[in-house]
Formats: structure tokens, sequence, C-alpha cells
């Protein structure tokens, strides 16, 4: 793979970074006292979602740098190696922990009888993403797996 790809991955992967991190720095606390002017009604809620939010973004942050890890790793031709196959691991754990997260946090806002469609509807959306997340980093580490494999097998008939 050309070396200008990966950069550009790279640059991508930091700008999602840094464009979810000014979100829950700007965005989520001016929305959570928004909302809390609109529907007085579920200010009971406003730092309990506003943490379960914070609490998700930790793993987003973990696998934007697993990602880089993995960047870095096929800028170095080391692609096929075991920092691959773990930083998929790692990614794949932490789309599955997101969607987790946000599961309890939709049945929790459902048994108060505060889940909003709109809101249901971009919580389904994320748990979906993370979970084809998951499934894809989990195809792409058992091939790296079975492709390291291989390699030592050739290795040692050699």
């Amino acid at each position: 793979m050309k070396r200008g790809t990966t950069v550009f991955l790279k640059i991508t992967v930091l700008l999602i970074g840094a464009t979810v991190l000014a979100l829950c720095i700007f965005l989520l606390p001016w929305l959570a006292n928004y909302s809390v002017k609109m529907f007085p009604e579920y200010a009971y809620l406003q730092y309990p979602v506003l943490i379960g939010l914070y609490v998700t973004a930790i793993p987003f942050f973990i696998a934007l740098y697993q990602a880089l890890r993995l960047l870095s790793c096929i800028d170095n031709n080391n692609a096929f190696s075991e920092l691959s196959v773990k930083a998929l691991q790692n990614i794949k754990y932490d789309a599955i922990v997101i969607s987790a997260l946000y599961i309890i946090g939709a049945v929790s806002l459902l048994l108060l009888n505060a889940m909003h469609p709109g809101i249901a509807l971009i919580g389904l959306t994320i748990i979906l993403a993370s979970a084809v997340i998951a499934v894809f980093a989990e195809v792409l580490q058992r091939l790296l797996r079975n492709a390291l494999d291989m390699k030592s097998e050739n290795d040692l008939t050699v």
C-alpha cells in the first residue's frame, strides 16, 4: 500500500477524533442545557445521560488509537504481525463495548419513559454501526490470523 494512502487514513482518523472531542467538549453540554430548558420534566436525566455519552466516548477514542497503530504497522510493512491482530481485536472489543453501553442506555431511558423517537433512532444507528464495525474487525482479525499461520508454516518449511 502506498504511504500516501495511509497518511490520508491517519489524517482522517485524527480529524474524526478531533471532531468528536470538540462535540464532547462544546456541543454535548450545550445540548444538555438546551434540553433541560425545553423539557424541564426530564431535567433529572441531564447529568446521567451526559456522563453516559462521555463514558461511551472512551472506547471510541481507544478504537481510534488502535486504528492509528494498525495504520502504523501497515506503514512499516508489518501488516501481517501479531500487533495488527491485537489492534483489530481491541477495535472489535471497543465496538462491542460501545454497542453494549448504548443498549444499556436505551433500555434505561425506555424504563424511565424518557425515550424520544429521535434519540432512539440515533442510538439505534450507533448500536448498528458499532456492531458492523465489530463484525468487520472480527473478519479481518480471522483473515490476518490465518495469513500469519500460513506465513509461519511457510517460514518453517523453507
